[in-house]
């Protein structure tokens, strides 16, 4: 997976490239078990993490073997010791295991509010709430959380970049290993908005939400109004919905590029714009969809129960953060100084202090 250190701070989903060794090349490979401790080396390994630069980049784009060329791994049979020694999904973990954290916290806080707030205080029971609109509550805080995770690691590191002044000291363990897993936060991101869509075009087709239209009618007979048309409401349904679309569907294409049999159709320079420039902007879309849904709800007393704020101001205050950092890095003083270090200048008294220090 490749990280490319020459744009500006720019988070992109991992793209993996496996260099296949060719098999005219091993003639004397005669058994099934020495063909499977030849496992495809992964460029990230000699590219990507570069011992003696320390960075964790590449600055040009792989070339991969011929098709007719290629003997893929897969067309042999595993031998079942070597299988039990391969790791199952090592680079799905932290981010399974951070949008399982999320989750849950969300689960529990939407199950809070929603549910056992009214049953302790009116005694109404709406534990019928659970299976939909409290997990698609959940759904879009998992999924903006884990998009915002994709772009803030190429926060941290221009800022590490500025602090040493050079390209060429290495990242702090746990940096790296987030940088490693980007592509995985992404495609879960793209999991979980998907089912958010789904759950919410599901809401007309559910027995409780034609009782209350039901009830909702009935009331307004009772009022004598013939038109219940609220324009702020309509507004704010109509805005919010497009452009909850329009981010669907440009993460869809982030997740689609992100395959690699699409992204090796692509050129570099076009990998790099539809995985910088639209992710970013599909994070915003993001933000925007969040920040509309909540509309006027931002100063409504009534939306902090138990003096807790609403899911939708928890959910956007990571993109933000994220956001904020993005538009002051992109500042011409800051990004001048970030490309001239990723192009290999280094701030000379910035690395003598650090010597210095080290020395020490």
């Amino acid at each position: 997976m490749i990280w490319n250190n020459t744009s500006e701070g720019e988070i992109l989903w991992l793209k993996p490239y496996y260099f296949i060794e060719s098999m005219e090349s091993r003639p004397n490979i005669t058994n099934q078990e020495e063909l499977w401790k030849m496992k495809p080396r992964n460029l990230e390994e000699d590219d990507c993490l570069n011992k003696d630069s320390g960075e964790t980049s590449v600055l040009k784009r792989p070339v991969l073997l011929h098709s007719h060329q290629a003997t893929h791994s897969n067309q042999f049979n595993c031998p079942q010791e070597l299988q039990h020694q391969q790791e199952l999904f090592p680079k799905w973990r932290l981010p399974i295991k951070i949008a399982t954290v999320v989750s849950s916290l969300t689960f529990l806080y939407t199950l809070l509010r929603e549910v056992i707030h009214p049953l302790v205080t009116s005694h109404q029971q709406y534990f019928y709430k659970i299976p939909i609109l409290v997990i698609n509550k959940v759904l879009p805080m998992v999924s903006i959380t884990l998009l915002a995770l994709v772009y803030l690691p190429g926060v941290i590191a221009a800022i590490v970049q500025l602090h040493n002044g050079t390209k060429y000291k290495k990242f702090p363990h746990w940096l790296d290993r987030w940088m490693l897993t980007r592509k995985q936060f992404g495609l879960l991101s793209f999991f979980f908005a998907v089912l958010h869509a789904i759950y919410s075009l599901s809401y007309p087709m559910r027995r409780s939400y034609r009782y209350k239209l039901l009830n909702w009618a009935y009331q307004q007979v009772q009022q004598k109004r013939e038109d219940a048309w609220i324009e702020h409401d309509v507004w704010r349904m109509e805005i919010y919905v497009s452009v909850g679309i329009v981010a669907l569907a440009i993460l869809a294409l982030l997740a689609v590029t992100s395959i690699p049999s699409v992204s090796d159709s692509l050129t570099w320079r076009e990998f790099h714009y539809i995985q910088s420039k639209l992710g970013i902007v599909t994070l915003l879309l993001g933000t925007i969809h969040a920040l509309i849904f909540a509309w006027n709800k931002w100063v409504d007393i009534k939306q902090f129960v138990w003096c807790t704020p609403p899911t939708f101001m928890i959910a956007v205050f990571l993109p933000i953060v994220v956001l904020i950092c993005k538009a002051i890095l992109f500042l011409p003083c800051l990004r001048k100084k970030i490309l001239k270090i990723r192009h290999g200048w280094e701030d000379v008294s910035k690395i003598s202090k650090t010597e210095i220090s080290s020395q020490l």
